[in-house]
């Protein structure tokens, strides 16, 4: 084979590799995005009460009122069409000025079961300051919201509201998940 020959063959098989490629990695690109924005429009309805402003509603009753230095949290979710493909993360924590270094919380969530009803509701007791890193930082310091332990993930589920008892200076924030597609068995 002469010079030219040989230049041309490794040219096309470099463009046959390209369009190969390319043509094997569109189907990754081709499906459409994930429209999330509905997600958004669920409207969870959360109210949040201390022992002075308590004031019971009727979806939670039945569910003791705040005991002092405890907030309660309640989360009244909307009916759905298909609950079981929601899910509803929840994180406890604390807004801090932190600096660099990784800050943690200690404390322990409880999971308790309201006597004579059966419903489950979440308690934490006391919240402390945990271990931080010691790292030197020179950036400023900044707010952040720091999470007790992990997050929760719950069952979306409307019948009835998800109730936690905070030690004041805590913070509740939760997001709905939805699942986008079927199950897929491994090996398959």
């Amino acid at each position: 084979m002469n010079q030219v020959s040989l230049a041309y063959t490794k040219k096309l098989s470099v463009t046959t590799t390209v369009i190969m490629a390319s043509i094997l990695s569109f189907g990754s690109y081709a499906t459409s995005p994930i429209d999330n924005n509905n997600l958004n429009t669920i409207k969870i309805n959360s109210m949040v009460m201390d022992q002075s402003h308590y004031q019971p509603l009727d979806a939670s009753k039945m569910y003791p009122a705040p005991t002092t230095g405890m907030v309660q949290h309640v989360l009244t979710l909307p009916a759905l069409t298909d609950e079981q493909d929601y899910m509803l993360e929840v994180q406890i924590g604390q807004n801090k000025i932190v600096d660099c270094n990784k800050a943690q919380l200690i404390g322990e969530i409880n999971t308790l079961s309201l006597a004579g009803w059966g419903y489950t509701y979440y308690q934490v007791d006391n919240i402390m300051q945990g271990p931080t890193t010691r790292m030197m930082c020179t950036e400023a310091k900044t707010a952040k919201f720091i999470v007790l332990n992990k997050a929760m993930t719950l069952s979306y589920d409307s019948r009835q509201p998800k109730v936690f008892y905070l030690p004041q200076d805590t913070d509740l924030r939760y997001r709905v998940w939805k699942t986008t597609n079927e199950f897929v068995f491994s090996g398959q």
